[in-house]
């Protein structure tokens, strides 16, 4: 007999969820405490969503760049392709911010200084001028823009061979065949991971705070130093992070089943 699917289940997970979050928020409107934690974390909600789609946007072009440098035809392009991918995989994320803040970045800076801002005489670029914001952005789109790489290169080669060797008979250059055979194609086939990626990013977005980027993890460090109050500021943290992520998997899931039954009609 087989099992059923676990989406024909009735979502208990989110009722009992739906009801915690409502105990809490029915906490935090009565308690002075909580209530002035939430207006200060609530600052941070833009900036966090900021970084996520600025950094998931740059790396899904990275990504889908470095997945079709990974089939191209010159060996050099698609070793070099592979070196980077495997690189960026293995160093963890918080060491790669860090390698990006402190050394990428003012290597950086003091290339352009000798390639651009000497040879044209202006006014040398500091390394504080590169704010810490942009160096974290930087940082999460080089590292998820490997793993991003895997999700496109497996989405391409699930195409089959067959509709791309009937549009090579239609006369379609290399370039119109990826946009309108490929693509659109692989597209059903990333999406599902890429959601999961996406919501993985809003969570480890929290990685900025290292750096001192307001966002809503620093600015729960920041209230709870000053009040003392760590299960409460923490509490808060934690219910914002978990309203976001169930809502775009919630929303994620609408999607690939509308695409589902749209693919199945």
């Amino acid at each position: 007999m087989p099992a059923p699917s676990p989406d024909k289940d009735f979502p208990w997970w989110l009722l009992i969820l739906a009801g915690i979050g409502a105990i809490m928020l029915g906490r935090i409107m009565s308690d002075a405490v909580y209530a002035q934690v939430l207006a200060t974390l609530s600052k941070g909600i833009g900036l966090t969503l900021f970084v996520t789609v600025v950094a998931f946007a740059l790396a899904s072009g990275l990504g889908l760049l470095l997945a079709l440098a990974g089939s191209a035809r010159l060996i050099v392009v698609r070793q070099a392709a592979r070196f980077y991918v495997e690189v960026i995989r293995g160093v963890p994320i918080i060491v790669l911010l860090l390698y990006v803040a402190f050394v990428v970045a003012p290597m950086g800076v003091a290339a352009w200084n000798a390639v651009v801002t000497g040879p044209l005489g202006l006014e040398p670029l500091l390394t504080r001028d590169l704010s810490l914001l942009w160096r974290a952005i930087l940082a999460l789109t080089i590292a998820y823009s490997a793993f991003l790489s895997e999700v496109f290169r497996a989405g391409l080669q699930s195409v089959d061979r067959g509709q791309i060797e009937a549009a090579e008979s239609l006369g379609l250059n290399r370039w119109l065949r990826f946009r309108l055979v490929v693509l659109p194609q692989a597209f059903r086939t990333i999406l599902p991971p890429l959601g999961n990626d996406f919501v993985a990013m809003v969570k480890d977005s929290s990685l900025v705070s290292v750096l001192g980027v307001t966002d809503i993890t620093q600015l729960g460090k920041v209230a709870a130093a000053s009040n003392f109050r760590y299960m409460e500021t923490y509490n808060v943290v934690a219910l914002i992070y978990l309203a976001m992520t169930v809502t775009l998997s919630l929303a994620l899931r609408k999607i690939e089943a509308r695409l589902r039954r749209r693919g199945d009609g």
